[in-house]
């Protein structure tokens, strides 16, 4: 089907198509004029490819993800919310990965910058009776836009909004898999001298003490009040990811080493060299909605 653009998109940059996948789960496709894309799924209103404009993928998949509902996919950008890892009762990275989202029809205006000249798609989130609200007990909102402007880069914009009588607290992660080319070649930028809790070791704080993170061992930290700009370096690609975020004060750094890889089901046992996460997150310190309270969180890929 092809998606209707709607009165006052003609400022749109590009096109957007939804097919259903082969279980029958919608994709959505932005195209910009010049060639890149991004797919997203309706399961877990999750991106799950991001390409340039020369077809050059730049997520990464894992060869044995499962595609099929409630499973998460192992790969792509999964959105954890309301709880990151483990940190809680619910499960691994919470629910909203793991849920059918719907296309969000008539969402609240975003500034103009963020649709103009962009191609867009807009997704929502509401917590199930019967399902959601017995694990976690709060109403919301969660408005996600998916956009690829006109220079290939991918934003994401989150709005989650409490409309709950009672406040609540959560926390949050992009989890994004970017693709490299060998991990030993990779080094990361603008984590210098910040504290991180090492998961490895209990969650222990730790102070980074090299100029750059590269990357010889698991690695598997959460480094708190970074900067809003980090850099991902492919050596062998010659290749740079720039991560731009807003509202999201954490930053997570995991690639799971090859004993990890071999013990899980969903990545092939050398997958672990072709992929890195690096995720903008809130994570520390977790977020708190008054009733009524919105809260936004921006993350801005780029590649060069």
């Amino acid at each position: 089907m092809k998606d209707s653009l709607k009165e006052g998109d003609q400022q749109r940059g590009g096109s957007v198509d939804v097919l259903k996948d082969k279980n029958g789960i919608d994709q959505v496709f932005l195209h910009n004029p010049r060639g890149a894309s991004v797919r997203v799924s309706l399961h877990g209103g999750q991106v799950l490819s991001w390409k340039t404009e020369r077809g050059e993928e730049l997520l990464f998949t894992s060869s044995k993800a499962i595609f099929k509902p409630p499973a998460a996919v192992r790969g792509g950008i999964p959105i954890c919310f309301p709880q990151f890892g483990n940190r809680g009762s619910l499960e691994q990275h919470g629910f909203a990965r793991n849920r059918i989202w719907s296309i969000d029809e008539n969402p609240p205006p975003l500034h103009p910058t963020d649709s103009n000249g962009k191609a867009y798609i807009d997704l929502l989130l509401k917590p199930s009776e019967e399902e959601d609200l017995k694990l976690w007990p709060y109403k919301f909102e969660f408005r996600l836009r998916v956009s690829l402007s006109a220079d290939g880069y991918l934003i994401m914009i989150s709005r989650i909004r409490n409309i709950n009588c009672k406040p609540f607290s959560f926390s949050f992660a992009y989890h994004t898999y970017f693709a490299v080319s060998d991990i030993s070649e990779v080094r990361v930028e603008g984590l210098e001298t910040l504290d991180y809790l090492d998961n490895l070791c209990n969650r222990e704080r730790f102070t980074e003490q090299g100029d750059a993170l590269t990357f010889e061992f698991e690695v598997d930290r959460v480094y708190v009040s970074s900067s809003d700009i980090i850099a991902v370096f492919d050596h062998e690609r010659k290749r740079t990811f720039v991560i731009r975020k807003e509202g999201l004060p954490d930053v997570v750094v995991w690639n799971p080493w090859e004993k990890k890889a071999k013990a899980m089901a969903d990545l092939g046992d050398e997958e672990y060299k072709h992929m890195l996460c690096v995720d903008g997150a809130a994570i520390e310190k977790p977020l708190t909605l008054k009733p009524g309270e919105e809260w936004t969180g921006r993350l801005e890929l780029s590649v060069h």
